[in-house]
């Protein structure tokens, strides 16, 4: 019987052709990073609440603590694209969890200018109720441009449980010289996902600890394998700024590259992580997740649709679950618990309520 290692231990834009020749030709994007916009509804939800009668926390209104979470800065409109706060489904397991990990990552990231450096940071964390501390775990969010706007792409759980969670917060963010236009590709603005620690607490949960994306040096493209400059150039598969640096680097198996390829003729597909910002063990476990390893990719959004979203069709998310088994995948969790298949090879949790975990273990 083959076990399920990504299971938890209870019961954008495409990248375009043109990106990838910009990168044969020496232009090398720094990590700087971002995070980016979500397809979820816009719009400011504190990350001050109250407690509800069923004991979970509910926000307290925007205008309340308006100061507290920076959005789009007037003074940049004219350098920065706008942006927007993230926000959950109505779908999501634990919605309070997860935009408690995503406004402390909108406020480390987004500055207006004349607010960078860590010290400004940290005050922005503790204007927006975080421990200012975690201002030093930012890593590349920080930076010494003279502003920065960030952009939350997705959130999603690297894993939840009754007491901690993992979110993984998969971010987009545009400094002076980083703005939008056009064209603009994952490789044009700087990026990561950070895996956000949190412990249950009341009236909120709180955030511990910051983990953001380390992908590696990207390589030469003609150093990358036919797989990886085929990913690379897809006009159907959409990475974010981390994953679209980990197929950069080399360090994704070609099991999982010929298996999103795979998939891709079907189907438009939107990654959330593949490689750097997951967990490097399953998260309540000790056992090695695939991810780190470079064997599994999640996919969050398929043709354009929410894995999450309670109107994406059921049909299309199992449809897109047992394409994953077929392309070669040992380990495909999601929403939906499936019949067939090998033992063990479709599994559902909470953690994958929220998108589609493709797993690979040669």
């Amino acid at each position: 019987m083959v076990s399920s290692p990504d299971r938890t231990g209870s019961a954008g834009p495409v990248v375009s052709r043109r990106s990838v020749l910009a990168v044969g030709a020496g232009a090398v994007v720094g990590l700087v990073a971002a995070c980016s916009s979500s397809a979820h509804s816009p719009g400011g939800t504190s990350s001050t609440a109250t407690t509800s009668a069923a004991g979970r926390p509910t926000p307290l209104p925007s205008s309340a603590v308006s100061a507290a979470v920076p959005s789009a800065h007037a003074s940049s409109a004219a350098a920065l694209p706008a942006t927007t706060a993230w926000q959950p489904s109505s779908n999501d397991i634990d919605p309070q969890v997860k935009l408690r990990a995503v406004r402390l990552i909108e406020a480390l990231g987004s500055w207006p200018a004349g607010g960078s450096g860590e010290a400004a940071a940290a005050r922005r964390a503790a204007a927006a109720g975080y421990d200012p501390a975690l201002a030093a775990e930012a890593g590349g969010l920080l930076s010494s441009a003279p502003e920065a706007a960030l952009q939350v792409l997705e959130a999603q759980y690297g894993g939840i449980l009754s007491d901690a969670a993992s979110v993984l917060v998969v971010c987009r963010q545009y400094t002076p010289g980083h703005t939008e236009t056009a064209d603009t590709t994952a490789a044009d603005s700087g990026g990561t996902t950070v895996d956000v620690r949190l412990s249950s607490a009341q009236p909120l949960w709180q955030v511990t600890a910051l983990h953001p994306a380390l992908p590696g040096g990207a390589l030469a493209l003609s150093a990358l394998s036919p797989a990886a400059r085929a990913v690379l150039a897809s006009d159907a598969i959409t990475l974010p700024p981390a994953a679209h640096a980990d197929v950069l680097s080399g360090n994704v198996h070609d099991s999982a590259l010929e298996a999103m390829l795979t998939l891709s003729h079907s189907h438009r597909i939107e990654l959330s992580v593949v490689r750097s910002g997951h967990p490097l063990d399953v998260f309540g476990t000790t056992r090695p997740s695939d991810h780190p390893k470079g064997r599994a990719f999640d996919v969050w959004r398929i043709d354009g649709q929410a894995v999450i979203d309670p109107a994406t069709p059921r049909t299309l998310v199992e449809g897109f679950m047992r394409a994953a088994a077929a392309a070669g995948s040992y380990n495909v969790g999601g929403p939906y618990l499936l019949s067939g298949g090998a033992p063990d090879q479709f599994f559902s949790d909470d953690t994958h309520h929220d998108h589609v975990h493709v797993g690979f273990d040669v």
